[in-house]
């Protein structure tokens, strides 16, 4: 029987300036997406020291949703809509950017003065070309109120779409899955083709058997559309299945920027230009509480 596994994926370091380093696995240049997934970087984890921070001034994002998902830490998300909460370990942040949001990310004061450990995945969904446009939004779903369901040994917490018969709050218009596993003492279970059209298994810690192929955290594993794939999680062992509906064409990326149209890019960086001269604009409003220096354009 050949593997249901097509391709392994290596992140790549990247350093986000100030000593902050991701694991970028997605997008890759052999396989860019998964369902509606382009972006896919894992953080962490990594120790503050009292006094130090992480911080992402306010920046631009259009034709997408940001999603933060944390496994330990601290984050305090602000944007042009007037959100401002802490984002905690097993909460879904979700922030659909539409036509134009601008948001910031920082260390909470309390934890800037304590300091922490920080560990998370960052990752964007591409909107579908009709939604592109939509008016910004943000909702957040607090841990407890995720779907969670136990399975021999897997304890499986559904952040976005459907999977073994719950659903997540999440909204999103089309078809997703984003999943978080763990297993304290190993499991088994079968991640079935009727979870979503693309699917793949990224292990954050520990090990996994899948399908009679071993692999270590740290890699992505794209799974053949269509077929069951059995999986043994080793003790300890956390990871997240994401996927959904395959994109219908090609979304270009350019910086914080997403969209199917190359002219739409460029108008939100010509938008975005003009928005730093001027405090905000329309399109591009400030933020609430957050007056950092804005993040420019790459290359200004």
């Amino acid at each position: 029987m050949s593997s249901p596994i097509t391709r392994i994926i290596e992140p790549r370091t990247r350093d986000l300036g100030g000593g902050f380093r991701v694991r970028r696995v997605l997008p890759f240049h052999a396989h860019r997406t998964v369902g509606p997934f382009v972006f896919f970087d894992h953080f962490g984890p990594v120790e503050y020291a009292p006094g130090e921070a992480f911080d992402v001034n306010p920046h631009p994002h259009i034709g997408l949703s940001t999603v933060t998902y944390l496994f330990e830490g601290a984050i305090r998300h602000q944007d042009s809509l007037g959100s401002d909460l802490v984002i905690r370990p097993g909460a879904m942040n979700w922030m659909t950017a539409g036509h134009g949001i601008v948001h910031s990310e920082h260390t909470p004061d309390e934890l800037r003065a304590q300091g922490q450990r920080l560990h998370g995945l960052q990752t964007w969904v591409a909107l579908p070309d009709e939604d592109e446009d939509c008016a910004p939004s943000f909702e957040h779903h607090a841990a407890d109120s995720l779907p969670e369901i136990e399975i021999a040994g897997a304890h499986i917490r559904v952040l976005a779409g459907e999977a073994w018969g719950k659903a997540s709050p999440v909204r999103f218009p089309s078809p997703i899955l984003y999943v978080a596993l763990e297993s304290e003492g190993g499991a088994e279970l079968t991640l079935s083709s009727h979870l979503a059209e693309e699917r793949a298994l990224y292990l954050v810690s520990g090990s996994a058997d899948v399908a009679g192929e071993f692999v270590d955290a740290g890699v992505m594993l794209i799974l053949e559309d269509g077929v069951d794939v059995p999986i043994k999680l080793g003790a300890g062992t956390t990871g997240v299945i994401c996927g959904g509906a395959k994109l219908p064409g090609k979304k270009r990326i350019e910086w914080n920027l997403v969209s199917s149209s190359q002219e739409k890019i460029d108008q939100a960086k010509t938008d975005w230009s003009e928005a730093l001269q001027a405090g905000g604009n329309a399109r591009f409003p400030d933020v609430p509480g957050d007056e950092n220096a804005w993040i420019p354009l790459p290359g200004k």
